[in-house]
């Protein structure tokens, strides 16, 4: 099988050096975002045939919402653009101690989807819980969850013009099912994704209300 890896934390990232070592073999850098570089080397960079797109491994979470927001997941959706099934993998803390364990994980579900492979308009977003691998509990396929708000922006006191993003918001919805409820305990979650974002419930209620826009 070939894989192509990318991420968003660069080349010398301890992410992307531990799923090259759990995977993959050649490196490239290339100054973009993570789907351009995705788009670079499918669409010409790479001579060779690519089976599987596999991005990360982040450096923190991407689970409930913030997957609107990753670059690691956007390099995984412009392989699915291009035609390929593709792995988001993410290791979900901020201390981010056992990339091994993540990359383990990475190897399991590569060597599974060369068993059985999966649709090539697939996309899973896999989150690793920061432990040893021998604390793993499971796999378990999950839902998004959600957050709260995001914590006020903050102004750095030193330069006026510079503000900083504050921190994710607090876990809404949390429960049995989702990515946060098997992260809290030790369950590897893999979430499939889709790309439509269309709000098929409210077309028609939509389309009703702007019958009585006049102009």
């Amino acid at each position: 099988m070939r894989i192509l890896i990318s991420n968003d934390d660069g080349y010398k990232a301890d992410g992307i050096i531990q799923l090259a070592k759990s995977i993959d073999t050649n490196i490239y850098a290339i100054d973009a975002t993570p789907s351009d570089s995705v788009h670079l080397a499918l669409c010409g960079f790479i001579k060779e045939s690519i089976d599987l797109v596999v991005t990360g491994i982040n450096f923190g979470a991407n689970l409930g919402d913030d997957v609107i927001y990753s670059g690691t997941v956007a390099g995984a959706i412009e392989g699915r653009f291009l035609g390929l099934p593709s792995i988001a993998m993410s290791l979900a803390s901020w201390e981010c101690n056992h990339f091994d364990t993540a990359g383990n994980i990475a190897k399991i579900l590569v060597d599974q989807i060369d068993k059985a492979p999966l649709a090539n308009n697939t996309i899973i977003n896999v989150n690793v819980p920061d432990v040893p691998m021998h604390e793993i509990l499971g796999i378990k396929s999950t839902r998004l969850g959600s957050r709260h708000k995001s914590a006020p922006s903050i102004q750095d006191s030193k330069d006026p013009s510079l503000y900083w993003i504050g921190e994710n918001g607090k876990e809404a919805d949390n429960g049995e099912g989702t990515d946060f409820h098997a992260i809290s305990n030790n369950y590897v979650s893999v979430t499939p994704l889709q790309i439509d974002l269309t709000k098929y419930s409210e077309v028609n209620q939509l389309s009703n209300w702007l019958e009585n826009i006049n102009y």
